[in-house]
Order: C-alpha cells, then sequence, then structure tokens
C-alpha cells in the first residue's frame, strides 16, 4: 500500500511539471517572443507560385480612390475588402487599408 501512494506522488508531481512547464512555455510565447522568435507568413495564399507579389498601377488609372489591402486577408486582393475588421478580431491586430485619394482642390 505505501508503495502505491509514492507512485501516485510522483505521477502527481510529474503531471504538476509538466503542467507548469506548458503554462511557462505559453506565457514565453505570449508576452516575451516577438519578431525574430515567433514568425508567421503575412501572405498565407496569395499568388504563392510568384517569388514576390508585386503590384502596380499608374496613377492615371487610379480615378479619384483607391482601397488598398494591407492585411493579406481580402478576397480582392490587393484591393481591400474588409477582411481586416475580421482580423483585427481574432488577432487584437490595428491593421486597416491603404487609401489613395486625390487631393479635394
Amino acid at each position: 500500500m505505501g508503495s502505491n501512494q509514492g507512485v501516485r506522488e510522483w505521477g502527481c508531481a510529474a503531471a504538476l511539471a509538466v503542467g507548469a512547464v506548458a503554462v511557462g512555455y505559453l506565457t514565453y510565447r505570449t508576452l516575451y517572443c516577438k519578431d525574430k522568435c515567433c514568425k508567421a507568413k503575412v501572405n498565407q495564399d496569395i499568388q504563392k507560385d510568384n517569388p514576390k507579389v508585386v503590384h502596380a498601377f499608374d496613377m492615371e488609372d487610379l480615378g479619384d480612390k483607391a482601397v488598398y489591402c494591407r492585411c493579406w486577408r481580402s478576397k480582392k486582393f490587393p484591393f481591400c475588402d474588409g477582411a481586416h475588421t475580421k482580423h483585427n478580431e481574432e488577432t487584437g491586430d490595428n491593421v486597416g487599408p491603404l487609401i489613395i485619394k486625390k487631393k479635394e482642390s
């Protein structure tokens, strides 16, 4: 009976140690792990077969206003479709579109 209690105590101690390590790791990732150690791709699915995604427009072709995506989630990329709203809610980010418009006279 005494040896079973020792095994149970050891098992509980091991479970607590594993739990403490897991909580420590998650805390580290959340609070301290920044750019270099937690890299994540911004572009998840747009033109992944190209080495670099580039869009160029002539100023004359923009019209009075153009709204461009900066969150990489727009279904109309490179144009904004408001997908940043959901992205910001899910991630706590604060990204918004790039708006280019003609100066009002």
